[in-house]
């Protein structure tokens, strides 16, 4: 048994590109249109989709109350739909927002600031750096050019 309705009013052409998931959703991260700040990530079957194409505000999913919810409605943290993109892949929907008020359930901006695991470069979780300097980069292994020999040079 699925988790989402069998029916959609999605466009049957982006419907047929899509790669979902077993239960039919497909994973939909939130990024604030003009920063580029991730916000959160929610999930999405073709309706929800549809729902987030023709009305401007995001509709996801709910995986545990087996229900649509729109951003915003009982928080009033709303998510204005500035456009909407699949990655390479049709398995991903990346939705540019503007953000109102909190992204997160917890009540935060981004669901993505409590738990940083790597910041600059640097293992949050490891106590040991390495030879070093206090950002973590072994300033011997960059050349003058600023460049790490160990790495091949891209043409630009």
């Amino acid at each position: 048994m699925t988790s989402t309705p069998p029916s959609s009013h999605l466009d049957a052409e982006i419907a047929a590109r899509l790669k979902r998931s077993a239960d039919g959703l497909l994973p939909a991260i939130a990024q604030q249109y003009d920063t580029g700040e991730v916000l959160m990530l929610g999930w999405m079957d073709d309706e929800a989709l549809h729902r987030t194409l023709t009305t401007g505000r995001c509709t996801y999913w709910s995986r545990s109350r087996r229900e649509y919810w729109v951003k915003g409605d009982t928080s009033g943290h709303f998510q204005w739909v500035k456009s909407v993109a699949l990655d390479c892949d049709a398995d991903t929907v990346l939705v540019k927002v503007d953000q109102v008020g909190a992204a997160c359930h917890t009540g935060a901006r981004t669901c993505f600031d409590a738990d940083v695991l790597l910041k600059d470069g640097i293992d949050m979780g490891s106590s040991d750096m390495g030879s070093g300097d206090k950002d973590g980069i072994d300033k011997d292994d960059i050349d003058k050019d600023g460049a790490d020999p160990g790495v091949p040079a891209v043409d630009q």
